[in-house]
Protein backbone atom coordinates (compact mmCIF):
# COMPACT_ATOMS: atom_id res chain seq x y z
CA UNK A 1 0.00 0.00 0.00
CA UNK A 2 1.40 3.61 -0.76
CA UNK A 3 -0.34 5.99 1.53
CA UNK A 4 -0.20 10.36 1.91
CA UNK A 5 -0.58 11.21 5.06
CA UNK A 6 -1.71 14.74 6.01
CA UNK A 7 0.18 15.96 2.87
CA UNK A 8 0.51 19.93 2.38
CA UNK A 9 2.79 21.46 -0.82
CA UNK A 10 2.79 25.35 -1.14
CA UNK A 11 3.56 27.15 -4.07
CA UNK A 12 3.61 30.57 -5.18
CA UNK A 13 2.09 31.71 -1.61
CA UNK A 14 -0.72 28.83 -1.90
CA UNK A 15 -1.51 25.39 -1.24
CA UNK A 16 -1.49 23.18 -3.77
CA UNK A 17 -1.90 20.42 -1.52
CA UNK A 18 -3.78 20.88 1.51
CA UNK A 19 -3.65 18.35 4.18
CA UNK A 20 -4.70 15.22 1.61
CA UNK A 21 -4.85 12.08 3.38
CA UNK A 22 -5.17 8.89 0.88
CA UNK A 23 -4.40 5.19 1.16
CA UNK A 24 -3.95 3.39 -2.53
CA UNK A 25 -4.37 -0.44 -2.28
CA UNK A 26 -2.75 -3.04 -4.63
CA UNK A 27 -4.89 -4.85 -6.87
CA UNK A 28 -7.14 -1.55 -7.67
CA UNK A 29 -7.12 1.36 -10.28
CA UNK A 30 -7.48 4.39 -8.78
CA UNK A 31 -8.11 7.54 -11.32
CA UNK A 32 -7.60 10.57 -9.75
CA UNK A 33 -10.18 13.42 -11.29
CA UNK A 34 -11.19 17.56 -10.78
CA UNK A 35 -10.32 20.92 -12.18
CA UNK A 36 -7.19 22.26 -13.31
CA UNK A 37 -5.09 23.31 -10.68
CA UNK A 38 -6.60 21.02 -7.76
CA UNK A 39 -3.21 19.49 -7.26
CA UNK A 40 -3.80 16.15 -9.41
CA UNK A 41 -0.22 16.58 -10.81
CA UNK A 42 1.07 17.67 -7.45
CA UNK A 43 -0.05 15.02 -5.61
CA UNK A 44 1.01 12.11 -8.30
CA UNK A 45 4.71 14.34 -7.82
CA UNK A 46 4.59 13.61 -4.27
CA UNK A 47 3.48 9.89 -4.12
CA UNK A 48 6.81 8.86 -6.91
CA UNK A 49 8.74 10.54 -3.91
CA UNK A 50 10.38 13.55 -6.43
CA UNK A 51 8.78 16.27 -4.62
CA UNK A 52 9.25 16.63 -0.98
CA UNK A 53 6.00 17.52 1.01
CA UNK A 54 6.00 20.88 3.61
CA UNK A 55 4.55 18.61 5.94
CA UNK A 56 2.80 15.65 5.72
CA UNK A 57 4.36 12.17 4.63
CA UNK A 58 4.42 9.72 1.66
CA UNK A 59 4.73 5.92 3.45
CA UNK A 60 5.15 2.45 0.63
CA UNK A 61 4.10 -0.81 3.17
CA UNK A 62 4.31 1.90 6.33
CA UNK A 63 8.37 2.72 5.41
CA UNK A 64 8.48 6.41 5.13
CA UNK A 65 9.01 6.96 1.23
CA UNK A 66 11.82 9.58 1.54
CA UNK A 67 13.86 7.04 3.90
CA UNK A 68 14.18 4.51 0.69
CA UNK A 69 17.29 5.01 -1.60
CA UNK A 70 16.55 6.10 -4.86
CA UNK A 71 17.41 3.64 -6.88
CA UNK A 72 15.44 1.34 -4.58
CA UNK A 73 12.43 3.74 -4.69
CA UNK A 74 12.62 3.73 -8.37
CA UNK A 75 12.39 -0.28 -8.79
CA UNK A 76 9.00 0.03 -6.98
CA UNK A 77 7.53 3.14 -7.67
CA UNK A 78 7.18 3.78 -12.18
CA UNK A 79 5.69 7.25 -12.57
CA UNK A 80 4.61 8.92 -16.47
CA UNK A 81 4.60 12.25 -16.10
CA UNK A 82 2.27 14.50 -18.28
CA UNK A 83 3.09 15.51 -21.61
CA UNK A 84 5.88 13.02 -21.35
CA UNK A 85 7.79 13.02 -24.57
CA UNK A 86 11.66 11.65 -25.78
CA UNK A 87 12.50 13.56 -29.31
CA UNK A 88 15.67 12.31 -29.42
CA UNK A 89 16.46 9.67 -31.87
CA UNK A 90 16.07 6.24 -29.62
CA UNK A 91 14.49 3.48 -31.13
CA UNK A 92 11.38 2.57 -29.08
CA UNK A 93 13.15 -0.28 -27.90
CA UNK A 94 15.67 1.75 -26.39
CA UNK A 95 13.09 4.12 -24.93
CA UNK A 96 11.08 1.28 -23.42
CA UNK A 97 14.39 -0.42 -22.02
CA UNK A 98 14.84 2.76 -20.05
CA UNK A 99 12.70 1.29 -17.36
CA UNK A 100 14.90 -1.07 -16.62
CA UNK A 101 17.85 1.16 -15.63
CA UNK A 102 16.63 0.91 -11.72
CA UNK A 103 17.23 -2.70 -11.68
CA UNK A 104 20.75 -2.46 -13.60
CA UNK A 105 19.77 -5.09 -15.90
CA UNK A 106 18.59 -5.20 -19.83
CA UNK A 107 15.76 -6.96 -18.60
CA UNK A 108 14.89 -8.04 -22.25
CA UNK A 109 11.83 -9.95 -21.48
CA UNK A 110 10.25 -7.42 -19.45
CA UNK A 111 11.09 -4.70 -22.63
CA UNK A 112 9.23 -7.20 -24.63
CA UNK A 113 6.28 -8.15 -22.99
CA UNK A 114 5.77 -4.11 -22.31
CA UNK A 115 6.19 -3.48 -26.60
CA UNK A 116 3.44 -5.98 -26.64
CA UNK A 117 1.49 -4.95 -24.24
CA UNK A 118 1.58 -1.13 -25.81
CA UNK A 119 1.27 -2.51 -29.35
CA UNK A 120 4.67 -1.38 -30.87
CA UNK A 121 6.54 -4.50 -31.21
CA UNK A 122 6.08 -4.12 -34.84
CA UNK A 123 7.86 -0.63 -34.08
CA UNK A 124 10.25 -1.30 -31.84
CA UNK A 125 13.38 -0.60 -34.23
CA UNK A 126 11.63 2.81 -35.21
CA UNK A 127 13.26 6.36 -33.91
CA UNK A 128 10.96 7.64 -31.28
CA UNK A 129 11.13 11.22 -32.92
CA UNK A 130 9.52 9.50 -36.40
CA UNK A 131 6.79 8.68 -34.14
CA UNK A 132 3.23 10.10 -34.12
CA UNK A 133 2.02 11.68 -30.59
CA UNK A 134 -0.08 8.70 -29.42
CA UNK A 135 2.86 6.62 -30.56
CA UNK A 136 5.26 8.10 -29.18
CA UNK A 137 3.05 8.42 -26.04
CA UNK A 138 2.72 4.55 -26.04
CA UNK A 139 6.43 3.88 -25.94
CA UNK A 140 7.03 6.16 -23.11
CA UNK A 141 3.90 4.19 -21.35
CA UNK A 142 6.15 0.82 -22.21
CA UNK A 143 9.26 2.20 -20.09
CA UNK A 144 6.84 2.71 -17.15
CA UNK A 145 5.48 -1.20 -17.79
CA UNK A 146 9.15 -2.52 -18.08
CA UNK A 147 9.51 -1.25 -14.79
CA UNK A 148 7.50 -3.83 -13.37
CA UNK A 149 6.55 -1.60 -10.61
CA UNK A 150 4.19 -2.43 -7.53
CA UNK A 151 3.14 0.98 -8.15
CA UNK A 152 2.03 3.13 -11.61
CA UNK A 153 1.55 6.88 -11.30
CA UNK A 154 0.51 8.00 -14.75
CA UNK A 155 -0.65 11.82 -15.41
CA UNK A 156 -2.53 12.23 -18.34
CA UNK A 157 -1.77 8.60 -20.10
CA UNK A 158 -4.67 9.04 -22.61
CA UNK A 159 -3.58 12.47 -23.88
CA UNK A 160 -2.93 12.41 -28.15
CA UNK A 161 -4.43 8.66 -27.91
CA UNK A 162 -8.02 8.01 -30.17
CA UNK A 163 -10.97 6.79 -28.93
CA UNK A 164 -9.82 3.13 -29.89
CA UNK A 165 -6.24 3.52 -27.94
CA UNK A 166 -7.90 4.76 -24.83
CA UNK A 167 -9.87 2.23 -24.39
CA UNK A 168 -7.29 -0.19 -25.13
CA UNK A 169 -4.97 2.00 -22.67
CA UNK A 170 -7.71 1.61 -19.78
CA UNK A 171 -7.87 -1.98 -20.06
CA UNK A 172 -4.09 -2.63 -20.21
CA UNK A 173 -4.00 -0.46 -16.93
CA UNK A 174 -7.07 -2.70 -15.06
CA UNK A 175 -4.54 -5.86 -16.19
CA UNK A 176 -1.59 -4.64 -14.49
CA UNK A 177 -4.01 -3.49 -11.39
CA UNK A 178 -5.20 -7.47 -11.90
CA UNK A 179 -1.71 -8.48 -11.33
CA UNK A 180 -1.51 -6.92 -7.89
CA UNK A 181 -0.13 -3.38 -9.02
CA UNK A 182 -1.82 0.15 -7.35
CA UNK A 183 -2.58 2.14 -10.39
CA UNK A 184 -2.90 5.76 -10.07
CA UNK A 185 -3.85 7.58 -12.87
CA UNK A 186 -5.13 11.04 -14.06
CA UNK A 187 -7.68 11.20 -16.23
CA UNK A 188 -9.75 14.32 -17.29
CA UNK A 189 -12.15 12.08 -19.38
CA UNK A 190 -14.84 11.34 -16.34
CA UNK A 191 -16.55 8.74 -18.72
CA UNK A 192 -12.89 6.67 -18.67
CA UNK A 193 -12.51 7.43 -14.98
CA UNK A 194 -16.42 6.12 -14.55
CA UNK A 195 -16.05 3.18 -17.16
CA UNK A 196 -12.57 1.82 -16.01
CA UNK A 197 -11.52 2.83 -12.49
CA UNK A 198 -12.46 0.38 -9.01
CA UNK A 199 -12.03 4.28 -7.23
CA UNK A 200 -12.50 7.56 -8.08
CA UNK A 201 -10.73 10.45 -6.14
CA UNK A 202 -12.48 14.36 -7.15
CA UNK A 203 -9.35 16.63 -5.99
CA UNK A 204 -10.84 20.43 -5.51
CA UNK A 205 -8.11 23.04 -4.31
CA UNK A 206 -5.96 20.74 -2.70
CA UNK A 207 -8.06 18.75 -1.20
CA UNK A 208 -10.27 15.51 -1.44
CA UNK A 209 -13.51 16.46 -2.51
CA UNK A 210 -14.75 13.11 -3.10
CA UNK A 211 -13.41 9.65 -2.60
CA UNK A 212 -15.09 6.64 -3.46
CA UNK A 213 -16.51 4.22 -6.10
CA UNK A 214 -17.32 5.56 -10.06
CA UNK A 215 -20.88 5.05 -8.82
CA UNK A 216 -20.82 6.80 -5.50
CA UNK A 217 -18.63 10.06 -6.77
CA UNK A 218 -20.15 10.16 -10.34
CA UNK A 219 -23.52 11.93 -9.58
CA UNK A 220 -24.51 14.98 -10.45
CA UNK A 221 -24.58 16.36 -7.03
CA UNK A 222 -20.95 15.10 -6.42
CA UNK A 223 -19.14 15.49 -9.81
CA UNK A 224 -21.36 19.36 -10.42
CA UNK A 225 -20.22 20.35 -7.01
CA UNK A 226 -16.66 19.62 -7.55
CA UNK A 227 -16.46 20.61 -11.60
CA UNK A 228 -18.96 24.00 -11.13
CA UNK A 229 -21.08 22.64 -14.15
CA UNK A 230 -23.74 20.45 -14.36
CA UNK A 231 -22.20 16.84 -15.17
CA UNK A 232 -24.52 14.61 -17.52
CA UNK A 233 -23.61 11.55 -15.83
CA UNK A 234 -26.18 9.60 -17.28
CA UNK A 235 -24.80 9.24 -20.21
CA UNK A 236 -21.93 7.68 -19.23
CA UNK A 237 -22.68 3.82 -18.44
CA UNK A 238 -23.81 3.87 -22.39
CA UNK A 239 -19.94 4.67 -23.56
CA UNK A 240 -18.70 1.60 -26.09
CA UNK A 241 -16.72 -1.04 -24.66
Amino acid sequence: MIAANGVVVSRSGRRALDGVSLAFEMGRLTALAGPNGAGKSTLLSVLAGLLAPDAGSVTLDGQPLHAMAPAARARRIAWLEQGARASWGMTVREIAALGRLPHGDSGAEAVEEALAACGLAAMAERRVDALSGGEARRAMLARVLATRAEVLLLDEPAADLDPAQCFALMRLLRAEAAEGRAVIVVLHDLALASRFADRIVLLAEGRVAADGTPEAVMTEEEAGRVFGVRIGTDALPRVLP
